[in-house]
């Protein structure tokens, strides 16, 4: 499996596990714990659960619970007029976070990279229309915060 898919499957683990905290108010100990040792890279209930970069899982995760007050506001400020993100879906809620994440913090993964991550991440759980909010909102955010990077890419 090549780098690139192990940072795929970390990326939808994170998704999954910011879910988790999210509704069941699990810590980020714990979810990193309850991941790490009993889904990635393990098959449940006949569900192969891709071997994913730990490490990069950690930071995804860990990063979002750290950097939620100066995330959420961007994600606000993205989204239409009258949908703060307190508003949105549990999952489409992780998926942005994560999304966010990593376009402020991973200044070494190009922010197209991120976004069509993301949007794949999205086509898993949501409708083509929630989708298309995530690419958009992720969108405005790079050209907010990274737009050198993405003229340059």
């Amino acid at each position: 499996m090549s780098r690139a898919q192990k940072r795929s499957a970390a990326r939808l683990a994170s998704v999954q596990a910011l879910y988790q905290m999210d509704i069941r108010g699990t810590n980020v100990v714990e979810v990193l714990a309850e991941f790490e040792n009993h889904w990635i890279g393990q098959e449940i209930d006949g569900v192969e659960y891709s071997p994913a970069e730990e490490s990069f899982f950690r930071d995804i995760v860990g990063g979002v619970v750290r950097e939620q007050r100066s995330i959420d506001p961007k994600v606000d400020q993205a989204l239409a007029d009258g949908w703060p993100l307190k508003r949105v879906d549990a999952i489409l809620r992780a998926i942005l976070r994560a999304g966010v994440y990593e376009l402020l913090h991973r200044k070494d993964i190009p922010p197209k990279v991120t976004i069509s991550e993301y949007v794949s991440v999205a086509h898993a759980f949501l409708d083509r229309e929630e989708s298309g909010m995530v690419n958009a909102v992720l969108d405005k955010i790079a050209k907010a915060e990274r737009s050198d990077h993405l003229q340059a890419s």
